[in-house]
């Protein structure tokens, strides 16, 4: 087909929607555009010369939402047609800044007075992993964030998770009070049998060493549960 050039009159049809796209999304903001409009201008980066419109929704189509686009795998992504090595960095990217500007928002202030920020970052961070991973974060004295670190990363419904390995991380971190959490890839954030008795497990362990367990959180892609406002711990 060749290049096309701004000015050019041979130029292809998508060329006007990008910049009518573009445009739009300038003057009306984020809130006016459809998920599926929001993929192709991430797309337009990584694709110049195609109509991306066709592959945003049969991404969105395929993987249920754009949470779930831009949180899939490499191996998934690569797995439809049109998705190239490019496409793939740029939608990892934007997932990356996400997790950055949420994490920010969780660390600015005492983690128990803004719980919603703690929650939304565990959803974009962990809410479309599809193997467990066993999260935890460490607090200080005051409540706020000293480090957020996957402790373990298991299989689709198991991680091993060892308490007295728990503990020695936040020794190590001068941590008095810490944060589970762990997702759910089959989506359901209910706690199983297994979850209860790892978090007693760990709450004992941790107690006579003054650290505090102050919630285990479950994060599924349809929610989250959290084990002591479920009273479980």
């Amino acid at each position: 087909m060749g290049d096309f050039q701004e000015g050019n009159a041979n130029l292809p049809h998508y060329t006007g929607h990008r910049e009518r796209l573009r445009e739009r999304f300038r003057t009306a903001g984020a809130e006016a555009l459809a998920d599926y409009e929001i993929l192709e201008l991430v797309l337009f980066r990584s694709i110049p010369r195609q109509d991306v419109k066709p592959l945003a929704k049969h991404l969105l189509a395929t993987f249920g939402s754009l949470a779930e686009v831009l949180g899939a795998s490499e191996a998934r992504l690569k797995s439809i047609k049109g998705m190239g090595d490019a496409t793939i960095v740029d939608f990892k990217v934007v997932m990356a800044a996400s997790q950055r500007i949420a994490r920010s928002a969780m660390v600015k202030k005492p983690v128990l007075s803004s719980w919603s920020s703690v929650i939304d970052y565990c959803r974009t961070a962990m809410a479309y992993e599809e193997r467990e991973q066993f999260r935890i974060i460490f607090l200080d004295k005051k409540n706020q964030v000293i480090a957020d670190e996957v402790q373990q990363t298991g299989t689709v419904d198991h991680t091993p998770v060892y308490p007295r390995e728990v503990v020695k991380r936040a020794l190590e971190l001068s941590s008095t009070a810490i944060i589970l959490v762990h997702n759910h890839p089959s989506g359901d954030p209910t706690p199983s049998r297994a979850d209860i008795t790892m978090t007693k497990n760990i709450v004992d362990a941790a107690a006579p060493l003054g650290i505090t367990i102050h919630d285990h959180i479950i994060i599924g892609k349809d929610g989250h549960a959290s084990l002591r406002g479920l009273q479980l711990m």
